[in-house]
């Protein structure tokens, strides 16, 4: 029995590559069809008309197509993988001053027996990035971060991974001011912006506080009793060295402390450019790079070594790069073979059949299952909002009603299912299990759905508007 081999956990390439491959396969069995586009006068955005739908002939990928495919999936993934190896590269080079470490060492060690503290405050920095800035797939970049705390702290992977991506998921579902989900689907529905905000909020704060509650008391259990983790094995074999050293820690230098309030400048910054002057990966990544740099010269690097530390914070992005490039490809096959609008049009057909008082909840479902194939916020708004608003109209249901379901349906499965790709890379950076992922989210997102559910039924009572 000693001999016999442990299981590996499967890769996470391997593991979006195989649903490249069955977006392929698809492309045999799913007819061909498209929407017709146009651009609408009122918001300037690219939408489809409503019902425009119509069959074409199928025209299936070959082999070679699969592979010449995951090269445009790269490319149309560009700006996104660019600017995370940008913000990796800022990040080396922050590490490489041995600051950001060095302080989150101090605090370890002030709060020695009360780490689980820092769960609800972390968790409501990245609820707040993502429900008032739309930040998302940034937050990857924090992920070893925030695994060298939990490490430390004697809690496990996923929680690393919960704190950040179950709080973003959360901000998205509330969207207070999300500019790409949100602000995408008002522009559409013809609603002024960011309005009915109040129900937002209400809703944000109760989605948060029961996520922290479910965070912290699944971490509450690892901390007494480590082997009840999901991550347990995977833990003790790869991230036993993010352990930080809380003996003896030197003070920080006073260059160190600059480098501190440089990092954290340019994140604010970033954050303030997002809600002034509406920043997106380009503009984020002018800054970050900048931070990068004025953070190296304040902490005494030679250029040569900037070069050197932002070269090592990019090698380390690489792998959760190639994921969001996979995904993306996921999704360009099934666009470009036109089985989406086949699979957008069956959603929407099965919709216009329910009941008008099951329509708002049968909304919220349509989304969850759409956002699997479509996991971008702004592009599944452009897909899906002209057919939702015209089954709305008819239904009796406010428009507000139908951009709220969308935005409640777009959030959860974007870390349930690997077709987003973050999460993936996240688990991928700490060596966790997809399948263990799952495990631990799924009491939390069957909790989810029934808040959801709940709120829209409210929304659909009160006439939430304005319409």
């Amino acid at each position: 029995m000693g001999n016999v081999k442990k299981s590996e956990n499967i890769h996470p390439l391997l593991l979006l590559f195989m649903i490249v491959v069955l977006c392929a396969v698809l492309s045999y069995i799913i007819p061909a069809g498209v929407y017709e586009t146009a651009v609408d006068e009122e918001s300037g955005i690219e939408v489809v008309v409503t019902d425009s739908f119509h069959y074409l002939k199928r025209d299936p990928i070959s082999v070679f197509e699969l592979m010449t495919f995951i090269s445009h999936g790269m490319e149309n993934a560009a700006d996104i993988i660019f600017y995370l190896i940008i913000v990796g590269g800022m990040f080396g080079i922050v590490n490489g001053t041995g600051a950001l470490n060095l302080a989150i060492a101090n605090v370890m060690k002030r709060l020695k027996g009360k780490e689980i503290i820092l769960i609800p405050i972390l968790m409501i920095f990245f609820a707040c990035g993502a429900a008032f800035c739309g930040n998302f797939e940034e937050f990857l970049v924090f992920v070893p971060l925030i695994l060298a705390i939990c490490i430390t702290a004697r809690l496990d992977s996923l929680t690393a991974v919960g704190i950040i991506f179950i709080s973003a998921t959360v901000g998205y579902a509330g969207a207070i001011t999300n500019p790409f989900t949100l602000g995408t689907a008002q522009a559409i529905a013809g609603l002024p912006k960011y309005s009915g905000m109040s129900l937002r909020v209400i809703l944000f704060i109760v989605l948060l506080f029961v996520s922290i509650v479910y965070v912290v008391g699944i971490a509450l259990m690892v901390k007494s009793k480590p082997k009840m983790s999901g991550s347990y094995d995977s833990d003790q074999e790869y991230n036993q060295d993010k352990m930080l050293n809380l003996e003896d820690i030197p003070s920080l230098k006073f260059s160190q402390r600059l480098v501190l309030v440089c990092f954290f400048a340019g994140i604010f910054f970033s954050v303030f450019g997002v809600i002034k002057w509406e920043f997106y990966v380009n503009e984020l990544s002018g800054v970050f790079l900048f931070t990068g740099i004025l953070c190296g010269a304040v902490g005494r690097m030679s250029p040569n070594k900037i070069c050197k530390e932002f070269s090592k914070g990019c090698r380390d992005i690489l792998l959760p790069s190639l994921m969001i490039g996979l995904a993306s490809t996921a999704v360009l096959i099934l666009r470009e073979t036109f089985v989406l609008d086949t699979i957008l049009n069956s959603l929407a057909s099965t919709l216009k059949k329910m009941p008008d008082n099951l329509t708002a909840c049968g909304m919220f479902f349509f989304h969850e299952i759409f956002n699997v194939v479509v996991p971008s916020g702004s592009t599944q708004a452009r897909s899906t909002m002209p057919l939702m608003i015209a089954i709305a109209d008819k239904a009796g249901i406010t428009r507000q009603t139908a951009v709220l379901a969308y935005h409640l349906g777009d959030a959860f499965t974007n870390i349930l299912f690997p077709t987003s790709g973050e999460v993936v890379a996240a688990l991928s950076i700490c060596h966790a299990s997809f399948g263990k992922w799952v495990k631990y989210l799924l009491p939390l997102y069957i909790v989810w759905v029934i808040i959801s559910l709940v709120v829209i039924v409210i929304a659909v009572k009160v006439g939430y508007g304005p319409f």
